[in-house]
């Protein structure tokens, strides 16, 4: 099966461009001129790679990229003509595995493309042999799903990479604040709602019985840890 790549770009010139001599290369190419039409064929299927414009109206790459991280590890490309080496390090700061500043060479662009697609497919395939197992619970690290008895929990994004924070470090204490700055990637102001929310949205799926739970425990006046079971 042809790979897979979506490219979200305004410009209809570079646009087109994109998608000749990618799919010369022999990738199947879907694009999108704005974001939000891009994250909408996000929800139908995810490629082997994204490639992004930064400035963009509506929705910009930044934006697009911190949405995608809350569901997807998708390799990203952001194209941009602004070549600040801040906008760089906001760029990877957000989860982009490459940047190529415009104009940029169409052979430099089909290299970079290749090798990203290739180094990203390779460590997927050694993540893939990495299933985490507590009990009835597991979790695939590559398409972060958390299943219990075989059967896909629907977890919103939040509480996917909440409970996988736990499934990765079974019997570890974590306060409200180390969780909540860890999925929320801000800092913890006291919100002490938002996790006690989460966590019982969790407990609703994975728990025999929610109100006595066997997985995630309350550590009182301290946070949560979850309890190792047998596999």
């Amino acid at each position: 099966m042809r790979k897979l790549i979506y490219i979200a770009e305004d410009d209809n010139e570079i646009n087109q461009l994109l998608a000749l001599h990618l799919r010369k290369e022999g990738y199947n190419v879907v694009q999108s001129y704005c974001g939000e039409e891009v994250l909408m064929r996000l929800g139908e299927r995810i490629p082997e790679l994204l490639i992004l414009d930064l400035m963009m109206p509506g929705m910009d790459g930044l934006q697009i990229i911190q949405r995608v991280r809350e569901y997807s590890n998708v390799p990203i490309m952001l194209l941009t003509a602004r070549g600040a080496d801040s906008d760089k390090v906001l760029g990877f700061g957000l989860g982009a595995d490459d940047y190529l500043v415009k104009p940029f060479s169409v052979v430099e662009l089909i290299s970079r493309v290749h090798a990203l697609i290739r180094r990203c497919s390779d460590y997927g395939k050694v993540e893939r042999e990495i299933i985490l197992r507590n009990g009835d619970l597991e979790y695939n690290p590559v398409n972060q799903v958390i299943t219990k008895k075989g059967l896909t929990l629907p977890l919103k994004p939040k509480e996917t990479q909440l409970l996988s924070i736990f499934m990765k470090n079974p019997n570890r204490l974590y306060t409200k604040a180390q969780l909540y700055e860890l999925v929320w990637n801000t800092d913890y102001l006291c919100d002490s709602n938002t996790i006690m929310v989460h966590i019982s949205r969790i407990r609703e799926q994975i728990e025999p019985n929610p109100k006595s739970p066997i997985y995630i425990k309350t550590i009182k006046g301290l946070g949560y840890r979850m309890a190792r079971h047998e596999n």
